[in-house]
């Protein structure tokens, strides 16, 4: 009887461990983990929306002393790491062999730049990549709602098998109707998902795709999950019904963001 109750528990209970990497440097938006929203900097309400997600453990993955001495102040852990990688998913895989995380862990990635993201939508992620047997990586979408953002190549397409497996991502508008375009523009954009950047991975299936170099695909469209589609890996598409409020690139970002928030 203890052993069945602790297997529900298991079931029920998915642990996990949030990673948030966040860098100094940014072309349009410099020092922006650090840059004050209401009464704290951007970093602190992301590390808050993932304390609220229910993790195990939040680690602020840095390689500038200033973001690592502002994490301290606010009582973040955080991990110092190194300097040259290329993307946030590298720091992630760095920090993992640090903390010596388990190969069937889950770690999501919340970028340092979404202080708006949902703690549901966090905790949801990883809690599906735990439900789907063979999954190696679970990210989330939402419905494209505007022509606008169909068109829009800053608005990255996913394509989704019915099971929910990803069969592509795209900048460019797919699925394209064919038998709904006037005048060379689509009618209907029914079908449509918008990909929404947070990822959650099993720690095997991170290191692994940390090892492989960037792939053709993911060179040609700039979007770095094609390179795990491009090796065979299964990626869980969670759909969301709407779409979070999109985190901070530029000085207008922030603008919209501090007033979302101190609202």
């Amino acid at each position: 009887m203890l052993f069945g109750c602790y297997e529900l528990f298991r079931l029920v209970i998915t642990v996990f461990h949030v990673i948030i990497p966040a860098r100094f440097g940014s072309t349009r938006l410099p020092g922006k983990p650090l840059l004050p929203i209401g009464e704290w900097p951007l970093i602190q309400w992301v590390w808050r929306a993932a304390l609220a997600s229910g993790a195990a453990s939040v680690i602020v993955a840095t390689d500038d002393e200033r973001i690592r001495a502002a994490a301290s102040r606010f009582g973040a852990d955080c991990q110092m790491t190194s300097e040259h990688h290329a993307s946030g998913t590298d720091r992630l895989a760095e920090v993992v062999r640090a903390r010596a995380f388990a190969a069937e862990d889950i770690v999501v990635n919340l970028q340092g730049d979404e202080p708006a993201m949902p703690a549901q939508v966090i905790s949801q992620v990883a809690h599906s990549l735990r439900q789907s047997a063979g999954a190696d990586i679970a990210t989330a979408v939402a419905p494209i709602v505007s022509l606008g953002e169909f068109l829009d190549p800053n608005c990255v397409k996913a394509l989704r098998a019915g099971d929910g497996r990803a069969l592509y991502f795209s900048r460019a508008p797919v699925p394209w109707p064919r038998d709904s375009v006037a005048a060379d523009v689509p009618t209907s954009i029914a079908g449509a998902w918008r990909h929404i950047g947070i990822y959650a991975y099993r720690v095997r299936s991170l290191l692994q795709f940390a090892a492989w170099p960037p792939t053709q695909l993911e060179t040609t469209e700039r979007l770095e999950q094609l390179r795990a589609l491009e090796h065979g890996m299964h990626i869980h598409l969670v759909t969301l019904a709407h779409a979070p409020a999109a985190g901070v690139d530029t000085p207008a970002d922030l603008t919209r963001v501090r007033a979302l928030l101190q609202a």
